[in-house]
């Protein structure tokens, strides 16, 4: 080939093959699939993973990842978005308190799953907002995500006394019929919330990437988890919610999510357009 046109072939750049080599290493060593992520977002998430571990390059990283199991979790806690506070955007609990719960009184048991619960403070809001509706006693709730170190904090129910004013802020503002420190005892500096609110909760690991439906629930919430895959996970993982609820059931998004974009577009209504709150059609 001619020298000149073989410079002309655009290649990619050599962070960008050792990524993907990474990321099918650590699936298949591991079975984590990170593979359908957003590229941008993965990059940002492995660049800071790269520079915490002192590595050179994304090779030496993978090769790390290999042959030292025991950085894994600190890995995929770089690779999966531990950002999340109790009662984040009042307005979608506060809608879900006002126009979604008076439907699942009707029902004399509920199944909540709340997918990529992170470090547990959106199964806690929850809880309690069951409890303070009086629907906690029959329902149970699914938390789920693929990080271990994750899901062990949520069964630990223990967070930072500092980030207890903004959790207090969002539970008033989502129409709270209570005070939350009813919820928590303070100590050392940490809040450690009541053992009753995560007594009706089974804690899993579960990857929208690879797993199936396990249940038939009625509400599933599973906020600011798609933004970070690519359109085909996005509608493996909407395919998954869909299958997972009863005919009517709801499905509540991050406030920059949609499914109107989705092939799954078209199994559900529009329940809240503002809060991101979508219903599984009927005839389904």
């Amino acid at each position: 080939m001619d020298a000149e046109i073989k410079n002309l072939i655009p290649t990619p750049k050599t962070d960008d093959i050792e990524i993907k080599l990474l990321l099918e290493a650590l699936f298949r060593k591991y079975h984590y699939d990170f593979r359908g992520y957003s590229m941008a977002s993965v990059k940002r998430r492995l660049k800071q993973a790269r520079d915490y571990f002192a590595c050179k390059t994304y090779s030496q990283l993978q090769d790390r990842m290999l042959h030292e199991p025991d950085m894994l979790p600190k890995l995929l806690s770089y690779l999966t978005v531990q950002v999340s506070e109790m009662f984040r955007d009042p307005l979608y609990f506060k809608t879900i308190r006002e126009k979604i719960v008076p439907h699942l009184r009707t029902y004399p048991s509920l199944k909540v799953w709340i997918a990529g619960c992170s470090t547990g403070e959106e199964l806690y809001s929850f809880s309690i907002l069951f409890r303070e509706e009086g629907l906690e006693d029959r329902t149970m709730f699914y938390a789920t995500d693929i990080n271990p170190d994750a899901l062990k904090k949520a069964q630990g129910g223990l967070y930072e006394l500092e980030r207890i004013k903004l959790f207090t802020e969002n539970h008033r503002a989502s129409g709270g019929k209570s005070s939350l420190s009813e919820y928590y005892t303070a100590a050392y500096g940490a809040a450690n919330f009541d053992k009753s609110l995560r007594a009706r909760t089974v804690f899993s690991d579960h990857s929208l990437v690879s797993d199936t439906v396990f249940a038939e629930v009625q509400l599933i919430s599973c906020r600011n988890v798609l933004i970070y895959f690519d359109r085909d996970l996005q509608d493996r993982a909407l395919g998954l919610f869909k299958d997972s609820l009863i005919r009517k059931g709801y499905l509540g998004l991050g406030s920059k999510e949609s499914l109107q974009f989705s092939k799954h577009y078209e199994a559900f209504t529009v329940f809240d357009r503002e809060e991101r709150l979508y219903q599984k059609r009927g005839d389904l």
